[in-house]
């Protein structure tokens, strides 16, 4: 039995003392997930904050089946989605500045100094090249590549067959 199915199932028990370790193994992965959906870190930190607020709350009603990491990034995505449409974020894909040589430039909120997440030139590069694909598609790389995730659990996230982010991701990856 995994560290995370004996959490759960403590939990599911009643000893809360157990949320903090839990929500420890995932933490810097759902910030960095919301860094990405979000204007700028203090809105990234709501998101998460809000994400683990709402997993707690609903807790009562998660059947565990082994797909709690993919549970909790389709939390974090509808709770990054709940405050796209409170117009609590800008969509920095579609108001980037531009250089001075016509090419856009990530806006200075995207460069971020987090802990595990230092911004490398490589992770610059990485994003500048994602923002040019379809949302959809986009989705999926960064899904995959960012946060290293499975084709069922980004299914799952997603809420599209395996089948369909098989074929986003070659398509995103032949453009």
């Amino acid at each position: 039995m995994t560290r995370e199915n004996e959490l759960l199932k403590k939990i599911a028990k009643g000893e809360t003392e157990y949320w903090e370790e839990l929500i420890g193994m995932y933490y810097e992965d759902i910030l960095r997930y919301c860094i990405y959906h979000a204007p700028d870190k203090t809105a990234a930190e709501d998101a998460v904050q809000e994400t683990f607020l709402k997993v707690i709350r609903y807790m009562p009603d998660y059947r565990h089946r082994g797909k709690f990491r993919a549970f909790l990034y389709k939390v974090a995505a509808n709770t990054c989605k709940d405050q796209w449409r409170k117009g609590a974020r800008e969509e920095w894909f579609d108001t980037d500045t531009e250089a001075s040589d016509g090419e856009k430039k990530l806006p200075e909120e995207m460069i971020y100094l987090e802990t595990g997440y230092a911004k490398t030139e490589g992770d610059i590069n990485f994003l500048r090249l994602i923002r040019k694909l379809p949302e959809d598609q986009r989705e999926v790389v960064y899904l995959k590549y960012a946060q290293e995730l499975s084709f069922r659990e980004i299914a799952e996230i997603l809420g599209i067959p395996a089948r369909t982010v098989q074929s986003r991701l070659r398509i995103a990856l032949k453009k």
